[in-house]
C-alpha cells in the first residue's frame, strides 16, 4: 500500500479553500491565505486553472495532479474530480471537499509508488521524457527523479518507435447484392444477443434502413431512406445490422455519419458487436475518421519538442508526446486524450500541435510513413465502417482526395443537423482571419514568426527548380499574396489605416457595418448588415480586391497545372515519396483554387442585383468589446441543393435518421416538411419514409412544467428559481441558456450558495474545462448540476440518476439574424407562413432539449421552461401524453422534491401567447 506524499495540499471550491500541511492537519483558510501559501511553496493540487478560477488568482502554478496523471498514464481516462480520481486509482472518494487534501496527498503517493513498480504498463519512454521536462522546471520533475529508474537500454526515440503504415491494393467495387428481411431480422437478433428484450420498432426499423443498401437502379437515382425513430428505440443496432450483413456480403464500405463526438463514441463501442476489433491480416473493420485538424500531427510535435514551444507549452508537447506513444489512433479531440489536458496550459498549445492550417507537406514529412491522420485514411479505404462526421463525410464527397474512397452507402444519423452541416460546408466567408490564413499558407514565415509555415516556394522547391515555368507561377502567387491582409490588420482597420486592397475592402465592411447598426450597442456581440445599397466605396473597394484575389488564382492555377504536367512526364528523380507529395501539393492547390473563385463571385454580386439563390451579408464578430474577425459572407438560401448534388447524387443508398427528423404540430409528424428539407427533391426523388415511436413511458416517467412567474429579463428572479430548483432536486439538474452572458449571470450569483449546501456547479464557458469533460464531471456526480448552451441541447447523453431534470432559462426563439430571416421569408409562400417556419426550429429545439431528460427505459424527471409566455402550438414538441404543467415556482419545487408520479398531473391551460 502506497503512503500519501508529504508536500502540502490545497484544494479549493465554491463552499471554501482548504489547506494541508505536509504531515499535518487540514485546516480551512482564506483566499488570500492559499495564494500566499501557493506563492511560498509549491502545493499539492488539482486542476490548476479551474482552483486559480476559484482563488481569483490566474497566475497560479502548482504540482497538479492531473498533470502527473497524464505523465505516469497517457492515454487512459480519468474524470478530473477529487472522486474521479480516487474511482481511477482505486482510493476511497473523499467524504467532503475538507478531506480532499488528504485525498491528494493519497493519489500524489499513489501515482508515485506506481513509477517504481514492475508492473507500470507504460514505463517505456518515461525516463526520457522526464530528462526533457526536467530541463523544463517541470515543478513534478523533481519530486519524480528519484522514482523512475534510468533504463539498461537506451529509450527509443518516440518517432522511431511509431509503426508504419503500409500501402494496401485498391479495394474493388462491392459486389451487388441484395439482403433480404428475414436475413436482416435474424442478423439483428444475434447483435442484440440470447435472451434480448424483442423490440418490434426496433425489427420494423432495421427492415426499413435494409432497403438503402439495395443495388441502385439508374445513375443518380440513390435509394433514399428517411427514418425517424424516437428515444429507446435501438436505432445504432437497427441500421448496423443490415450495414454489416451488406459490407459482409458486398465487400464494400458503409459510412455512418455524427454530429456528435459522443455519438462517435457510442457507435465505436456499439459496432464491436458486429465486427471483431481486427481481422485475421491485423487490419481494423470500423476506423473512426474524423477532419485532420482532430488529430496529432508528428511534424508539428517534432517542432514543438526542439524548441518551437517554450515555457508551459513545452511541457505539454512533452505529455503529449508521452500519450502519442500509447494512443489508439491519434485522434486528440474526442479520442483516447483527457479532453482536460489542453486546458491545464491555457494557451491553444492542443492546437498548434494538430493540421489546422492546411499545411501538410503529405510524403515530403520525414513522419510520412507514420502519420496518424494518413493511417486512418487508409484504414478507411479498406473499412466495413466507417464512423465518421457530417462535415467530413460531405467535404470529403466535395473534394477528397481519392475519387474511389468517396462514401456511396451512408447512414446520417442525428440527421436533424444534416441542414446546419450542408449550411456550414457550401458557404463561403471572406474574412481578415481567413484571408491572413491564405497568406500564410502562399508566403510562408514572415518576419519573426515561429513554427514549420514553409510557404509554397520552400513546399515545392524541388520542382521549381526542375520546372521554370512552375518556379515562375510561385514566384507569381507568393509576390501577389503580398495584397492579402498581414499581421495587425485588425489594429490597422481600427485606426483606419489599412495596407493593400483586401484589408481595404475590410475597411470599408468595417465602417458600413457600424454605420448601419442599429443596436446601441458600444459592446457586446457581433453585428451585421445586408449588402444592399452599398457606398460607392465599399463597392470600389470590392472591385479592387476582386482583381487581386484573380492575381493570386490565376498563378495558382498555372501551378496546379505545371504540377500535372510534372506527374504525367516525370523527371528520373521523380520517386513514388515525391509524386505522393505533388499530389498532395495538387489537392491543397484545388481547395485554395477553389475558396478564391468563391470569394471573387461573392464580391462579383455586390453593388449589382442579388442572386435569389445566396444570402450575403457584412459581419464584424466581437466578443464583448473585443473585435476578432471583419468579413463578408454568402450562404446558399437552401443548402440542400448543393448537398443533394455533391453528396446524394453520387451515393448509391442513403438513410437520415433521428429522433426528431420531423417536425409535429397539433395535426402530427410533418413528412412533406422533412422531405422537402433532406435535399431529395431537387434531384426529383421520393424518398421512403418510416416512423418507430419510442417504447418509454412518458406519461408516468416525465412532466413538464411550465413556470409563469418569471418575468422575462429579471436575472435576480431566474438566478434565484435556478438555485432553488438544483436545491430542490438535490443537483442532478441541466441548466440550458439562449445567452452566455445571462447564463454567466446566473452562474455567478449561485454557485457559492450551492457549494455550501454540497451541491457542485459547472458552467460551461466559465469553468476552465472543455465541453466533453464537463459532461463526464456531470455524469459521474449525481449531486453536480451543469450550465451551458446549445452545444448541450444536442451533445449530452447522460442516462441514469445523474440527470433527472433540465430547465430552459425561456423559449429558445431563433435570433433574427439575417440568414435566418431571408429563409423566414422564404418560408412565408409555404403553408403556415413565416410563423410556421419559426414555430419548427423552436419545436425542434425544444424535442432535443426534452430528449436529453429520458435516455433509458428508468430514467423519470421534470422538464422545466422559466417561461411566462409558452404559446400553446408548441406544446407539441413534447413526446404526446407528457403531463404538461404550468405553474407558479413554489408549485414547481413542490413537485421536483416530490419526483415525477406523485401528484396528479394538471393539463396545461390554454396560452395562445407569442
Amino acid at each position: 500500500m502506497s503512503q500519501p506524499l508529504p508536500l502540502p495540499a490545497l484544494h479549493a471550491s465554491h463552499a471554501g479553500t482548504w489547506l494541508r500541511d505536509a504531515n499535518g492537519a487540514t485546516r480551512g483558510c482564506s483566499k488570500g491565505e492559499a495564494v500566499m501559501a501557493a506563492a511560498d511553496t509549491p502545493l499539492l493540487m488539482m486542476n490548476a486553472p479551474l482552483v486559480a478560477n476559484r482563488l481569483g488568482y490566474p497566475d497560479l502554478n502548482g504540482l497538479d495532479l492531473l498533470e502527473l496523471f497524464a505523465f505516469v498514464h497517457p492515454a487512459q481516462f480519468c474524470v478530473p474530480t477529487p472522486k474521479g480520481l480516487a474511482h481511477a486509482l482505486g482510493l476511497e472518494e473523499p467524504g467532503d471537499d475538507a478531506e480532499v487534501p488528504l485525498l491528494l496527498q493519497k493519489a500524489a503517493g499513489a501515482l508515485v509508488a506506481t513509477c517504481e513498480s514492475a508492473k507500470w504498463v507504460q514505463r517505456e519512454g518515461a525516463w526520457s521524457t522526464l530528462q526533457s521536462l526536467a530541463r523544463l522546471r517541470w515543478p513534478w520533475a523533481g519530486v519524480l527523479a528519484p522514482h523512475v529508474k534510468k533504463p539498461e537500454r537506451a529509450e527509443k526515440w518516440l518517432f522511431s518507435r511509431l509503426p508504419e503504415w503500409e500501402e494496401t491494393p485498391e479495394r474493388p467495387q462491392p459486389a451487388q447484392v441484395l439482403i433480404e428481411e428475414p436475413e436482416i431480422e435474424a442478423h439483428l437478433e444475434r447483435l442484440t444477443g440470447e435472451g434480448a428484450e424483442r423490440r418490434e420498432g426496433q425489427r420494423l426499423f432495421s427492415r426499413n434502413a435494409g432497403s438503402v443498401f439495395a443495388p441502385r437502379d439508374r445513375q443518380k437515382r440513390p435509394h433514399v431512406l428517411l427514418a425517424q425513430a424516437g428515444t429507446g428505440i435501438g436505432k445504432t443496432l437497427g441500421y448496423l445490422a443490415p450495414a454489416s450483413l451488406w459490407a459482409k456480403l458486398s465487400g464494400g464500405t458503409v459510412w455512418v455519419s455524427t454530429y456528435t463526438k459522443n455519438l462517435q463514441r457510442q457507435l465505436r463501442r456499439e459496432s464491436a458487436r458486429a465486427w471483431p476489433a481486427t481481422r485475421k491480416d491485423g487490419s481494423p473493420p470500423v476506423v473512426v475518421r474524423k477532419g485532420r485538424e482532430n488529430y496529432l500531427c508528428l511534424l508539428n510535435l517534432e517542432d514543438a519538442l526542439q524548441g518551437g514551444f517554450a515555457g508551459r507549452p513545452a511541457i505539454l508537447a512533452h505529455l503529449v508526446a508521452r500519450w502519442a506513444a500509447y494512443t489508439q489512433d491519434g485522434d486528440m479531440i474526442g479520442g483516447d486524450l483527457p479532453g482536460w489536458l489542453g486546458t491545464l496550459f491555457r494557451k491553444r498549445g492542443i492546437a498548434a500541435l494538430t493540421d489546422q492550417r492546411g499545411e501538410c507537406v503529405y510524403a515530403g514529412c520525414p513522419h510520412y510513413r507514420k502519420c496518424f491522420i494518413e493511417r486512418s485514411a487508409r484504414n478507411a479505404a479498406q473499412a466495413d465502417l466507417v464512423i465518421a462526421n457530417h462535415a467530413l463525410v460531405m467535404v470529403n464527397a466535395a473534394r477528397g482526395r481519392d475519387q474511389g474512397g468517396r462514401p456511396t452507402r451512408i447512414v446520417f444519423d442525428e440527421g436533424h443537423h444534416v441542414f446546419d452541416a450542408a449550411d456550414s460546408t457550401f458557404s463561403a466567408a471572406l474574412t481578415g482571419q481567413e484571408a491572413i490564413e491564405l497568406r500564410r499558407w502562399i508566403v510562408g514565415p514572415e518576419k519573426n514568426s515561429r513554427g514549420r509555415r514553409r510557404g509554397l516556394a520552400a513546399r515545392l522547391a524541388d520542382v521549381a527548380s526542375y520546372d521554370d515555368a512552375g518556379g515562375e507561377a510561385v514566384e507569381a502567387a507568393v509576390e501577389a499574396a503580398h495584397a492579402l491582409p498581414s499581421e495587425g490588420w485588425l489594429g490597422r482597420l481600427a485606426e483606419g489605416a489599412p495596407i493593400g486592397p483586401v484589408e481595404e475592402l475590410l475597411a470599408q465592411v468595417r465602417a458600413t457595418t457600424f454605420a448601419r447598426d442599429e443596436s446601441g450597442l458600444e459592446a457586446g456581440y457581433g453585428i451585421e448588415t445586408e449588402t444592399a445599397q452599398m457606398p460607392g466605396e465599399l463597392v470600389e473597394a470590392a472591385g479592387t480586391a476582386a482583381q487581386a484575389l484573380a492575381a493570386i488564382r490565376v498563378p495558382l492555377l498555372k501551378l496546379a497545372g505545371r504540377l500535372e504536367a510534372v506527374l504525367e512526364d516525370a523527371p528520373d528523380w521523380l520517386d513514388g515519396q515525391g509524386r505522393a507529395r505533388i499530389e498532395g501539393a495538387r489537392h491543397s492547390l484545388a481547395w485554395r483554387i477553389d475558396l478564391i473563385a468563391a470569394w471573387e463571385a461573392l464580391l462579383g454580386r455586390l453593388g449589382g442585383p442579388a442572386d435569389p439563390e445566396f444570402v450575403d451579408w457584412l459581419q464584424v464578430d466581437r466578443n464583448d468589446a473585443r473585435e476578432f474577425d471583419v468579413g463578408l459572407y454568402r450562404h446558399w438560401l437552401d443548402p440542400m441543393k448543393p448537398f443533394a448534388r455533391v453528396v446524394m447524387e453520387p451515393a448509391h443508398g442513403l438513410m437520415m435518421t433521428s429522433a426528431t427528423l420531423t417536425d409535429r404540430d397539433e395535426t402530427g409528424p410533418d413528412w412533406p416538411h422533412a422531405i422537402a428539407a433532406s435535399g431529395a427533391p431537387h434531384l426529383e426523388l421520393n424518398p421512403r419514409t418510416a416512423q418507430a415511436d419510442s417504447p418509454f413511458d412518458y406519461a408516468n416517467r416525465a412532466e413538464v412544467l411550465i413556470v409563469t412567474d418569471i418575468r422575462k429579463g429579471d436575472i435576480p428572479a431566474m438566478a434565484g428559481a435556478y438555485a432553488r430548483l438544483i436545491e430542490a432536486s438535490g443537483g442532478g439538474v441541466l441548466g440550458l441558456f439562449t445567452a452566455i452572458r445571462r447564463m454567466r449571470a446566473v452562474y455567478g450569483r449561485i454557485a457559492d450558495r450551492l457549494a455550501r449546501a454540497g451541491l457542485p456547479l459547472y458552467a460551461q464557458h466559465v469553468d476552465p474545462i472543455d465541453t466533453g469533460t464537463l459532461t463526464d464531471i456531470f455524469r459521474d456526480d449525481p449531486r453536480a448540476s451543469l450550465l451551458g448552451t446549445d452545444a448541450l441541447r444536442d451533445g449530452v447523453d447522460v442516462p441514469g440518476e445523474s440527470l433527472r431534470c433540465v430547465v430552459l432559462e425561456s423559449v429558445p426563439w431563433p435570433r433574427p439574424t439575417i440568414l435566418h430571416c431571408a429563409r423566414r421569408a422564404a418560408a412565408a409562400e409555404q403553408e403556415g407562413g413565416a410563423k410556421r417556419y419559426d414555430d419548427r426550429i423552436i419545436r425542434a429545439r425544444l424535442a432535443q432539449a426534452f430528449g436529453r431528460l429520458i435516455r433509458s427505459r428508468d430514467d423519470s424527471g421534470h422538464f422545466i421552461v422559466l417561461s411566462s409566455a409558452f404559446p400553446s402550438r408548441l406544446l407539441s414538441a413534447f413526446p404526446e401524453g407528457t403531463p404538461v404543467i404550468r405553474l407558479t415556482l413554489e408549485e414547481a419545487l413542490q413537485r421536483v422534491a416530490k419526483g415525477v408520479g406523485t401528484a396528479e398531473p394538471q393539463v396545461a391551460a390554454e396560452n395562445d401567447a407569442s
